[in-house]
């Protein structure tokens, strides 16, 4: 068809810039022969249109049989069917996955080895227990103008049951583009994204988790902010309450956090996080000011996995030592974590880790980490405490306006059963420069304190 044109335009455009003696021609006999070729044109497209039209991808193939075109319909009716049910019951876009997480841990100190799951985390966080031993399910759903949903509920062992230790939520938000899937508001209930370090077993190597994890870093935020895409840039902030679902009676300033990544190329990157606003404060009883900032990266190639987190935090009022006169002091910490992992098979990885957080500052204290020194009602008198199964703050025999210097070396294996289930073994040795962690065999306190961890992660 589009050749038929072209030559009739052809003629067309000849016939108007002829050369000089077809020029002459009277205007009459130019019409006549313009008249000839649009009457030529008009019935080679009369020609071209009563050809047969080639099939459509839909429709049934030459060759099928009266009863294979008669299964291709019954076929074609039960799909379009389906898809009417499957979004008629709000099923499409969503997304269902989940994990269990069995954990075995033996720790020399607490004189306690055995299984661990799904259990309680109302008695505290510790470095032990952290959030293993957990069982998720996750549902994720996608609207056709591009909101997302998410809900994941983790009994005992998630942010919900970290920050009230009972809540079952881990996160529960929601994600609305703003003119562009690039751009979004966000808002709910959503875990701290901070540090290298993820909370899921499916996505974190070891079994226990890193120091500046486990003790700088919240467990999740409560509020509202923005989620953008540029690029290699991601960025993300929110006004929050964090470390709860709501503010208490006097309570009425929100933090500020916020979190920028940048993949550098395929395989590295950074990225930078910080929060500043009252946190909770055990020692007050009300939040009071904290400012933290951690700057982490990785690098990961071929069989080789860098990663790496420097923190910093401050939280005033916050320390486990108060001053002569009963005031309290400012707790301040540094810390840095580093992670190398390297596969030995497809299958099987080696893994080593080393933390350490200098936290000596009046008697120690770290983000939360706090409300273990007393007052004795009657006279007054200062009763230094610490967290002696994390080793957290002071020696109780030495002196009390020095905090422990923590470390942590953990040394790994994981294996990759199957595409959904991981084996995982780990050693970890913890300690201290001064003894605080409690023996509870003849209660004396000791510098160093060893544990052996191994996990099953199954998931779909």
């Amino acid at each position: 068809m589009k050749k038929i044109r072209l030559t009739a335009l052809s003629a067309a455009l000849l016939a108007a810039f002829a050369a000089p003696s077809v020029m002459a021609q009277s205007n009459e006999e130019l019409l006549k022969e313009l008249k000839a070729l649009r009457a030529r044109v008009e019935e080679l497209e009369k020609k071209v249109a009563a050809q047969p039209q080639p099939q459509s991808a839909a429709e049934p193939k030459w060759g099928m049989t009266p009863e294979q075109v008669q299964e291709f319909n019954r076929v074609a009716v039960k799909t379009e069917a389906l898809e009417d049910v499957i979004e008629s019951q709000g099923f499409k876009g969503l997304k269902v996955t989940g994990f269990i997480e069995p954990v075995f841990i033996y720790n020399q100190r607490q004189d306690r080895a055995g299984f661990q799951f799904l259990n309680q985390q109302s008695d505290g966080y510790f470095y032990d227990t952290s959030f293993m031993g957990s069982a998720t399910i996750d549902f994720l759903k996608e609207t056709e103008g591009g909101t997302l949903w998410h809900l994941t509920l983790t009994p005992n062992r998630g942010v919900g049951a970290g920050i009230d230790g009972l809540s079952i939520v881990q996160e529960a938000s929601v994600s609305v583009p703003l003119g562009s899937l690039q751009t979004r508001l966000i808002a709910g209930q959503i875990p701290d994204w901070s540090g290298y370090e993820y909370q899921q077993p499916t996505l974190n190597p070891f079994t226990t988790h890193n120091l500046l994890y486990d003790f700088t870093l919240p467990f999740g935020y409560t509020g509202v902010g923005l989620d953008l895409k540029e690029g290699k840039w991601w960025v993300r902030t929110m006004l929050a309450n964090v470390n709860a679902t709501m503010r208490q009676a006097g309570e009425k300033s929100p933090v500020w956090a916020f979190r920028v990544d940048y993949s550098k190329g395929e395989f590295n990157g950074w990225g930078f996080a910080s929060l500043v606003g009252k946190s909770p404060n055990f020692n007050t009883g009300n939040n009071t000011m904290a400012y933290l900032a951690e700057l982490d990266g990785y690098f990961i190639r071929g069989d080789l996995t860098l990663q790496g987190q420097v923190s910093v935090g401050k939280q005033k009022e916050g320390a486990i030592t108060p001053a002569l006169d009963g005031s309290w002091r400012d707790a301040q910490w540094a810390g840095l974590s580093g992670l190398a992992g390297y596969m030995f098979t497809p299958r099987l990885q080696g893994l080593v880790r080393a933390d350490y957080i200098k936290n000596d500052k009046n008697g120690g204290g770290l983000f939360t980490y706090n409300g273990y020194t007393t007052f004795d009602e009657q006279t007054g008198a200062v009763i230094v405490g610490n967290d002696d199964r994390n080793g957290i703050g002071p020696d109780l025999n030495g002196d009390v306006n020095k905090g422990a210097n923590r470390y942590a070396v953990s040394l790994g294996l994981k294996y990759a059963f199957d595409k959904a289930t991981t084996l995982k073994l780990e050693y970890r040795l913890d300690g201290a420069d001064r003894a605080v962690f409690l023996d509870v065999k003849d209660g004396t306190y000791k510098k160093t304190n060893s544990l052996l961890g191994a996990s099953m992660v199954v998931a779909f």
